[in-house]
């Protein structure tokens, strides 16, 4: 397995630093003007924050982990993003890493809180979340390259609206694992825990509907 050091919930620092950008910059740098002000909450160790500092955004990096910030060549803040509360608005709050699927419905509303609590008037917040469908399709040994990092799903089991499964990174003869735990939202339910923290669904930011925003009320 790979070594290294690894975040409170599992996640390898490592592999993180391989993966790279990916769509994601793109997604968000078509959602916002030119040059808006981003907060990235939950950003690792500044696999799309850098890509997103080459398009002229500047960036504010949040996470809970000294270890991935020190990675990260922007502005930095370690915290929780439950706890965060920097008295400061953005013209963009970035909230990926399906982290909007999380299990627990106290923690979904306390990063919609934290994400309306930052944006500015007019500003927009960007989710990632796994659609509906994707609980439904998902099966073992699903992925791909991502890069030098091949990332499959396995072990995936379903009970009613949750999904558990370990995610597996390898590159070369290094390997990661690293499990987890979300929960299938419908729009009924999407739109309740938006409103419940003053957003309002915009538009969907990706084909595949994988990514949207929502404007504060």
């Amino acid at each position: 397995m790979g070594e290294g050091a690894f975040t409170a919930d599992g996640c390898s620092v490592e592999v993180y630093r391989l993966l790279p950008p990916g769509d994601e910059p793109g997604i968000v740098h078509a959602a916002v003007p030119a040059g808006a002000s981003i907060l990235e909450l939950g950003s690792g160790a500044g696999r799309v924050t850098h890509a997103l500092l080459e398009l002229g955004h500047p960036v504010v990096a949040v996470d809970d982990s000294p270890e991935m910030l020190a990675h990260v060549r922007a502005e930095t803040v370690c915290s929780k993003i439950e706890d965060l509360r920097l008295g400061r608005v953005f013209d963009l709050v970035l909230l990926g890493s399906h982290l909007v699927n999380t299990a627990a419905a106290a923690d979904r509303a306390a990063f919609l809180a934290t994400a309306r609590a930052h944006v500015a008037p007019g500003g927009r917040v960007l989710v990632e979340w796994h659609p509906p469908e994707w609980f439904d399709s998902v099966r073992n040994g699903q992925g791909g390259e991502l890069g030098e990092v091949d990332v499959r799903l396995w072990r995936i089991v379903r009970d009613g609206d949750l999904l558990s499964a370990v995610v597996r990174y390898s590159a070369g003869v290094r390997w990661w694992s690293q499990a987890f735990t979300c929960r299938r939202l419908d729009s009924k339910a999407l739109d309740a825990a938006l409103t419940s923290a003053g957003l309002v669904f915009d538009r969907w930011c990706a084909e595949d509907r994988t990514w949207f925003s929502a404007h504060p009320e």
